[in-house]
């Protein structure tokens, strides 16, 4: 049994003595800034110019549940997204993007 633990304080000297105690003591650079595109907020509407969605023409939609989007008479591609849902990364400037809360409202409407 001693001889079990002296071998396994060994071992655990031996690696402790592998490990490097100097630090670099140099700053790491900054991070550059990424290029954000602006965009323009009107109420819950957040709008990127130019809206290639036309999204602006469905603002009255905001509030209301999410069963009126199939009534709104849209031709062009659309995706819903249910409140803290999954998206899809494949960014369709032409997809009007309607965005819903936790009741099911529609809450947010911009393309993508």
């Amino acid at each position: 049994m001693l001889a079990k633990f002296s071998v396994i304080a060994v071992l655990a000297l031996t690696l402790s003595a592998c490990q490097s105690t100097t630090e670099d003591t140099t700053p790491a650079e900054p991070l550059p800034t990424p290029h954000m595109t602006p965009t323009v907020t009107e109420g819950a509407l957040e709008q990127r110019e130019p809206d290639t969605c036309h999204a602006i023409d469905y603002t009255s939609a905001l509030g209301q549940p999410a069963s009126v989007i199939p009534t709104l008479g849209i031709s062009r591609p659309i995706n819903v997204v249910e409140w803290r849902g999954i998206e899809p990364q494949i960014y369709n400037p032409q997809r009007i993007v309607f965005r819903l809360d936790a009741a099911g409202n529609i809450f947010n409407i911009d393309c993508g």
